[in-house]
């Protein structure tokens, strides 16, 4: 993984994945379709499946690729943003590898944790044909993708996790919804001054933000946030997938640290889950769709409770375009 998606994992998504070194390539494999050698998933879509392989049976040599129930939703496109519900295990092991049916905290309102991915790009928790098996699913459906890890990891296997290119992984994905929105779509209309003491913004089309940190003024101690270009859409709802442009500088120095424009346009990553930092659920949760919003973020609601992060120190600066919702 190279400096720059370090520093992208770091300002958004940051949920290192075992079986993995780095986001995971692609290559092409035959997709077997048998009965024979296949593990049987039980359960309904939307809750944590049982998964279980034939006793003293052999797994299928090739990768299996195959829809264990049909939903009722929008078929996923080639390039659509999905939110997804997942599990890994290994053939003729019990324990999960990874995956997202670990219920919230007792006691907490928060929505359970899920992967926002898109389809066709890297992804950081899913292989890519695991992720690709998605497209031309109905959201709702339940999908089962079987195969070595070699063929479907490759050379980015994390070596530490106990699992060689041999053993076979049993892969369940459920695609909860999908959005199609254009990579490099951006917030339409006038853009509001900043308020006094905030960083201005500048915002030139398919390009990151430029913003500019007022010079003599101290960083504020609490979340500070500017909807700068009002969006008619939906409220933003905690739990949903938010697709979005963004760019980040630390206040400090002003310098830019990030910005999805310099990954291609438009991410997407759970809101109101904890999966980013405090600041963007904080802020961005209840915004609509369309808005432009700047926010200033201290280290206690950015990454001061994680030393080890280059930006623990910092107060962070974010400029982002709200596009959609997933």
């Amino acid at each position: 993984m190279n400096s720059t998606m370090k520093r992208r994992v770091a300002a958004l998504l940051a949920v290192p994945a075992l079986l993995f070194t780095a986001a995971c390539g692609s290559d092409d494999s035959s997709n077997g379709d048998s009965a024979a050698g296949v593990a049987e998933v039980k359960g309904k879509t939307g809750e944590k499946p049982e998964i279980s392989v034939p006793k003293d049976g052999k797994p299928s040599k090739k990768t299996v690729t195959r829809t264990v129930s049909e939903g009722s939703g929008a078929a996923v496109r080639a390039s659509d943003f999905v939110r997804l519900d997942w599990t890994v295990k290994k053939w003729g092991g019990d324990q999960d590898l990874g995956g997202t049916w670990a219920a919230p905290q007792t006691g907490t309102k928060t929505p359970k944790q899920q992967s926002v991915e898109q389809v066709g790009k890297q992804s950081q928790q899913l292989p890519a044909k695991v992720l690709d098996a998605v497209k031309g699913e109905k959201a709702g459906s339940r999908i089962l993708v079987q195969g070595t890890a070699g063929d479907l990891i490759g050379q980015n296997l994390n070596p530490s996790s106990g699992i060689t290119a041999k053993d076979v992984l049993i892969w369940v994905v459920d695609p909860v919804g999908a959005a199609a929105v254009d990579a490099k779509a951006e917030a339409e209309g006038a853009q509001a001054p900043v308020e006094a003491g905030l960083p201005t913004v500048k915002a030139p089309s398919q390009k990151a933000a430029v913003i500019t940190v007022p010079k003599g003024v101290k960083a504020p101690k609490d979340l500070k946030q500017q909807v700068l270009i009002k969006g008619k859409g939906k409220k933003v709802e905690a739990g949903q997938g938010l697709v979005a442009q963004y760019t980040g500088v630390k206040w400090e120095d002003g310098k830019k640290f990030d910005s999805s424009w310099d990954h291609g346009g438009a991410t997407a990553f759970q809101i109101g889950t904890g999966a980013v930092v405090k600041g963007w659920d904080e802020g961005l949760v209840g915004k609509r769709v369309g808005d432009r919003v700047l926010l200033v973020i201290p280290p206690s609601l950015g990454y001061g409770s994680s030393p080890d992060s280059e930006l623990a120190k910092n107060t962070l600066v974010f400029v982002v375009d709200i596009l959609g919702t997933v």
